[in-house]
């Protein structure tokens, strides 16, 4: 057990102490992220967020941020516990933490996100009470503003909705596609978000004479350093759903254009992990991403004793 390690509010001067057992995790995966985005990590007023410390004394123990990502879905992330404090309860305490808060805040789900190869932290999510919920992969279609579609795509959200809602990739990924309020985040989409989106960014239909075969949104864009050094405009969309191959390339297509038309080098859409929409989307001629990434959940209906 984490005898004498003390649960609170992370602040700006924690810095350090998280540096110093951050910076060398995963560096055969290029490093942590934790400790290039703390600052602006922290909530700093944020009502909707709340950072945990595991304050050890001398040591940071490890953290967590949980995050409301709509009035009752909570998102868990950026989980990292102190090699020096591994198998002594530090994990299970931060999640106590989080789900305690999220709860306050009404929330009555919560979720997170870990990397298929992060064996570790799967088992240890499965032990602080998550239970698997989906699985997704990126598609990279290369910005391109020529490039031609078997189907035409609108911009029309009430179509896009649509075909959403009746789509195997929404019963795949639970209704599930990425958050417009926190990156790397994912909830539950409404008919809303697609109306909103079809003003603020961007939403795609793609149409034929007889039905609706693809949707997609674009959710932010955003500047990150590449492998060169080099600033790279990234264009991120939601998710991913279509009926067959010819549906990919018309809405990966629609996703090329409009990605160039917003000065993007790079793109990643969110699609299903499963045999058909993976080598659709190869075969439609988008990059995918080598592995894929778990959505794990737990029920906050309850404070876990029933009532």
């Amino acid at each position: 057990m984490s005898v004498g390690i003390n649960i609170r509010r992370a602040t700006h001067d924690d810095y350090e102490g998280v540096k110093a057992f951050t910076e060398d995790l995963w560096e055969d995966r290029g490093g942590d992220y934790i400790p290039e985005i703390y600052h602006d990590w922290l909530e700093d007023g944020d009502e909707r967020k709340k950072t945990f410390l595991a304050d050890a004394g001398d040591d940071v123990a490890g953290i967590v941020q949980a995050v409301m990502v709509s009035d009752d879905e909570a998102w868990f992330q950026g989980m990292r516990v102190n090699p020096a404090y591994q198998r002594q309860g530090v994990s299970g305490r931060l999640n106590e933490a989080c789900f305690e808060w999220a709860r306050q805040q009404g929330a009555t789900v919560g979720r997170i996100m870990i990397f298929s190869w992060n064996a570790a932290s799967l088992g240890a999510a499965r032990k602080g009470g998550l239970e698997p919920l989906t699985e997704f992969r990126f598609a990279h279609p290369e910005p391109e503003p020529d490039v031609s579609a078997p189907d035409s795509v609108s911009s029309d959200p009430a179509a896009a909705w649509r075909y959403w809602t009746h789509s195997d990739a929404r019963e795949h990924l639970r209704g599930l596609g990425f958050a417009p309020e926190e990156s790397w985040a994912v909830r539950e989409l409404t008919r809303t978000d697609f109306e909103r989106l079809a003003d603020e960014t961007a939403t795609f239909a793609v149409e034929r004479e007889s039905r609706l075969a693809g949707a997609s949104y674009r959710v932010r864009t955003y500047d990150r350093e590449g492998d060169d050094g080099e600033t790279e405009t990234w264009a991120e969309y939601g998710v991913g759903a279509w009926d067959d191959v010819d549906a990919a390339r018309s809405l990966f297509g629609a996703i090329a254009r409009d990605a160039a038309s917003v000065g993007a080098d790079r793109t990643r859409v969110l699609i299903p992990e499963t045999a058909s929409d993976v080598s659709d989307a190869s075969y439609a001629g988008a990059d995918i991403s080598e592995e894929p990434d778990f959505v794990l959940g737990i029920d906050l209906s309850t404070d876990g004793t029933g009532n």
